[in-house]
């Protein structure tokens, strides 16, 4: 009979869930350990696109098309692009004829929990550290206990891992660019101009050094971010976040160059306002194999989101590791060949990611912007 490992994954994101659901399918148990305290510990953050070969390929492995299409909004795939003028530069005549339906991610993730046995994650456990015991298997010890002993270990604990050190020296650089978070609630209703402007889907504006994207989220919910060039303790100094009301007045004399129209986003945004830097691993990271342990998702491959491959690259690892997991026959070699082929299959994408994040704000921004949207319209029309 095969006999499978006993198999650890630190993490709770989409990558972590996606691994533990479709060994779960196969008859392999996995324990999933989580350092929040429960799924409604902190917001999960905005809208995800899924793709045909990536996000959308591991929801069908995980037995869950029916399930995805109830939650996913096939409506909301649209993208305009604007001028700091508020003038139309680009728009997609259609926003639900595009191969990548949207998703919240705490919709995707409550969809994932939900088909998992309910003592599969363990909550609370923020890992320490990772400790080889005698026979190749590992410790997991988190600040108020142990788990253990376990063959492999998989780190889908993103960008900050704390099992990617055991494998790899590297820590993700800072891109140059600072997102600063906001939100608009209830924009169809309260904000009916906005909504419009917004569109359904993504909208994009480009201008004097800096970016503005708003994005629709489900429950008529607008997530938007304004995105600078700048050191990465810059918004720290530059806002005080401990009071929204100057926060908003900072962001609009920021955007002071910007039509009224698309400043008012700032103007009709609640009290939430959240830094983020973004940072990424070099591109081509890699590793050396080691017996029991291995990543996927941004513990692996972080980068800029600019592309939206983050959580698709994520939810294809799960799907390339379970499969290699599920086979007959050495699993630790399939492990190794997993890696390889991982290694191989996210250059071009975090390639491109890391080439978006460098043009975005240059002197040519808007114009790359214009290519980058034609040739996702050509692809789908294609």
């Amino acid at each position: 009979m095969h006999s499978h490992p006993r198999i650890a994954i630190v993490g709770a994101g989409p990558g972590g869930l996606t691994l533990a659901r479709i060994l779960h399918l196969s008859g392999i148990r996995a324990t999933v350990f989580e350092r929040e305290h429960s799924p409604l510990a902190r917001p999960q953050g905005g809208t995800l696109d899924l793709h045909e070969d990536s996000g959308l390929l591991a929801v069908q492995r995980a037995g869950l098309d029916a399930e995805f299409k109830r939650v996913a909004r096939y409506d909301d795939q649209g993208s305009r692009l604007l001028d700091k003028t508020g003038r139309v530069l680009f728009e997609e005549p259609d926003a639900s004829a595009g191969n990548r339906p949207e998703i919240d991610r705490t919709a995707l993730r409550d969809m994932l929990l939900a088909s998992l046995p309910t003592d599969c994650v363990q909550w609370g456990c923020t890992l320490r550290d990772a400790r080889l015991q005698e026979g190749g298997r590992w410790n997991l010890l988190f600040t108020d206990g142990e788990a253990g002993p376990f063959d492999l270990v998989v780190g889908a604990d993103g960008a900050w891992s704390r099992v990617r050190p055991l494998l790899s020296p590297y820590k993700p650089q800072y891109s140059g660019l600072t997102f600063v978070e906001f939100g608009i609630d209830d924009v169809d209703r309260s904000h009916p101009a906005l909504s419009t402007l917004v569109g359904r889907g993504k909208l994009d504006v480009e201008g004097d050094g800096k970016m503005l994207i708003a994005q629709r989220n489900g429950n008529a919910h607008i997530r938007g971010y304004a995105i600078f060039r700048v050191p990465p303790d810059w918004a720290e100094k530059r806002f005080d976040f401990a009071s929204p009301a100057a926060v908003r007045s900072a962001l609009i004399a920021e955007f002071a160059g910007y039509a009224d129209t698309l400043t008012d986003l700032f103007r009709a945004s609640n009290d939430l306002f959240v830094p983020r830097p973004i940072y990424a691993l070099p591109v081509g990271h890699c590793w050396t194999p080691r017996r029991g342990l291995t990543l996927l998702g941004d513990a692996a491959h972080v980068m800029s989101p600019f592309g939206g491959e983050g959580v698709n690259a994520a939810m294809r690892d799960a799907v390339e590791l379970a499969a290699a997991l599920t086979e007959p026959g050495d699993w630790a070699a399939a492990v190794t060949a997993y890696e390889a082929a991982m290694f191989e299959r996210v250059a071009e994408a975090a390639e491109g990611s890391a080439e978006g994040a460098a043009v975005q704000m240059s002197h040519v921004g808007l114009e790359l912007s214009m290519e980058h949207l034609q040739r996702h319209r050509a692809s789908h029309a294609a």
